[in-house]
């Protein structure tokens, strides 16, 4: 496990695009060590409308900001 002073990182992929869900791996590192401290199979985000109900979100690749600023 990580202690107090430890810097990690975060690293995050995405596993599956669904029509109103994303669902993302992420594994968090030592960065100093490059120790894995803990990984998560699968996480699910899901888009929803104003009315709280799942809404598609349209993503089919991932997209990065700095492609989104150009």
């Amino acid at each position: 496990s990580a202690k107090q002073g430890d810097i990690v990182e975060i690293g995050i992929d995405v596993v599956k695009f669904g029509v109103t869900s994303i669902t993302l791996k992420c594994e968090v590192r030592n960065m100093m060590t490059r120790e894995t401290i803990i990984t998560i199979d699968a996480t699910t985000m899901v888009n929803l409308g104003t009315d709280g109900k799942p809404k598609p979100h349209g993503k089919t690749q991932i997209e990065f900001v700095k492609d989104r600023l150009v």
